[in-house]
């Protein structure tokens, strides 16, 4: 498997990503620009990666220009094809301002900017340690939309305690339904606020974000 990295102006989690990729997943992976529109070197079973940040100065709405950016519709194409598409953070919300997922991310409800460790919970019920940093992280859809990432088992990642309970206080930016993270249908496009690339490596003292990439799918068979 191949990654991309998309790098829009704002970007500032590409570098992490990159090298989380390149050392601790020990995969092959490229810079992508957003001015280009070139994805001919990667099949569907490779894997895009939109990164975190501050894409086009989050200007409008978080993710909203980066939408319109040449890579993005090349990145559409790639997802509708059934090709891998993960964005994180920024990289969510321009996933569903570009309606590859669905709902929208609202203001934290603090109004604060949060950066710290947080758990999360899988859907098959591991709880893991990963960083959040970012101001515009509440996930929100109506209740229709919330019953159907339910019924269709959409949701991969919720805020939790420890021991993986569900309470408001474990749910730092108070999203909807503690959702940290959902993929779409087809299961091939995912976005998640926390940073799993933060938390790869053991100078870091946490390898819980490996965990993110192999549940889902996205770890080389290398250290599988």
């Amino acid at each position: 498997m191949k990654f991309g990295v998309v790098v829009f102006p704002g970007s500032n989690c590409d570098r992490d990503m990159f090298d989380a990729i390149q050392h601790d997943l020990k995969a092959p992976v490229s810079f992508l620009w957003h001015k280009d529109s070139d994805l001919s070197a990667f099949s569907t079973e490779d894997c895009i990666i939109l990164p975190g940040g501050f894409s086009y100065g989050d200007y409008l709405r978080c993710g909203a220009i980066a939408r319109f950016s040449p890579m993005m519709q090349s990145v559409i194409r790639f997802a509708h094809e059934g090709g891998k598409v993960f964005g994180v953070c920024n990289g969510f919300q321009i996933l569903c301002e570009s309606g590859l997922l669905p709902g929208v991310l609202l203001q934290n409800m603090n109004r604060q900017f949060i950066c710290k460790n947080v758990y999360i919970r899988s859907a098959e019920g591991q709880v893991l340690t990963i960083p959040i940093a970012h101001g515009e992280g509440r996930y929100h859809g109506d209740e229709k939309l919330l019953d159907e990432l339910e019924a269709n088992q959409q949701i991969i990642y919720r805020y939790c305690d420890a021991s993986g309970n569900l309470s408001d206080s474990a749910n730092p930016n108070g999203a909807a339904r503690h959702i940290a993270g959902i993929c779409n249908k087809e299961r091939n496009v995912f976005g998640m606020m926390p940073h799993p690339e933060r938390a790869t490596s053991p100078s870091l003292g946490n390898r819980d974000g490996l965990e993110v990439f192999r549940f889902l799918g996205l770890v080389p068979e290398l250290i599988a």
